[in-house]
């Protein structure tokens, strides 16, 4: 549970640095907002990773280049399986954009969570 906890809270943590250098981006420095996105997902996936790493989940590998990669590559089917939720639901159906969004953030740190705990964590005690 503690852990669940802690994961939640390195959530919230990344998707604020993901809001914020989005906003940051796009307002202040004027960038596109697709290149914003896209850096803004890097670098809220890089402060996951380390906040992940440190409070969460024990590594199971020595090799942390591997390790970032394999977070990397998890959390980038976290961001199409929440662009997929989106899209079926905007596309296929009437319901508002936000609905479908926050049921989005109910599915996707699940995925996040179980994909996390099988590839990254060690079983070690």
């Amino acid at each position: 549970m503690l852990q669940l906890l802690k994961f939640g809270i390195v959530g919230v943590i990344a998707a604020i640095t993901d809001v914020g250098v989005l906003v940051l981006l796009k307002e202040i420095f004027l960038i596109d907002v697709l290149l914003s996105s896209a850096i803004s997902f890097c670098a809220s996936v890089i402060v996951n990773y380390i906040l992940s790493m440190a409070f969460v989940f024990r590594s199971k590998n020595e090799n942390k280049i591997k390790d970032f990669f394999i977070f990397f590559i998890l959390s980038a089917g976290g961001l199409l399986l929440n662009q997929l939720i989106l899209w079926l639901g905007v596309t296929f159906t009437n319901i508002y954009y936000l609905a479908v969004k926050i049921f989005a953030m109910i599915i996707v740190p699940v995925y996040n969570f179980i994909t996390r705990k099988i590839f990254l964590e060690s079983k070690e005690k």
